[in-house]
């Protein structure tokens, strides 16, 4: 069957949601800007929103050839040592244009695990080097629920190589998720901003 556009109908018309359907809206809660720090941490997630969403922005290691990392902590930031289990695959391209590579990762997903989940495999720590991306959480402060997360990420790597991983996964518990710390694997994070939003239905 042919697709049929409407005709005669204004611009308005189109785009206007009924009032029924719910959209999100992205509310800036907190930024924090790394300038040679051990980690960034989010802490006194609540209920207050359905989700949340979490922005990096040029971060960039001390250290080079390192990871970025993160976790999620039931106990307000006392632990961040949340069960979880996750995917992670990856496209490559370089910028020689001799490498291009689409594949899954078993060695960086999780399977109940408390460590900290690879966000990135290797980030470098030239001048024009850095990492962004966006992670998002569902429901963090259900108690009946596991935590659903989804993360994009792209980096420039120590090789001149752009690399986009996809990272989706749960935080098995029950209990509420109520911070977030993220980190590298070796080293302090040079420097970066970090920004956390709340999601509400409007």
């Amino acid at each position: 069957m042919a697709l049929k556009y409407a005709t005669n109908t204004s611009l308005s018309a189109i785009t206007a949601l009924p009032s029924a359907v719910p959209t999100d809206n992205l509310i800036l809660i907190s930024t924090q800007t790394a300038s040679n720090s051990a980690n960034i941490s989010f802490t006194g997630i609540n209920g207050t929103y359905d989700a949340y969403e979490f922005k990096f922005i040029n971060v960039r290691p001390a250290t080079d050839n390192v990871q970025l990392l993160f976790n999620f902590s039931t106990d307000s930031g006392a632990n961040y040592n949340v069960t979880k289990t996750t995917t992670f695959f990856y496209s490559i391209h370089n910028e020689a244009d001799t490498v291009t590579t689409l594949a899954y990762d078993t060695s960086v997903d999780l399977a109940q695990s408390t460590s900290f989940q690879i966000l990135v495999g290797i980030i470098g720590n030239d001048a024009d080097q850095n990492v962004v991306g966006t992670i998002q959480l569902f429901n963090p402060s259900s108690t009946t629920y596991v935590k659903h997360f989804i993360a994009t990420v792209n980096n420039s790597t120590y090789d001149d190589q752009s690399v986009e991983t996809f990272i989706a996964g749960y935080g098995n518990t029950t209990s509420a998720i109520n911070a977030v710390r993220f980190q590298m694997s070796s080293g302090n994070i040079a420097d970066g901003i970090f920004k956390l939003y709340g999601v509400k239905k409007s």
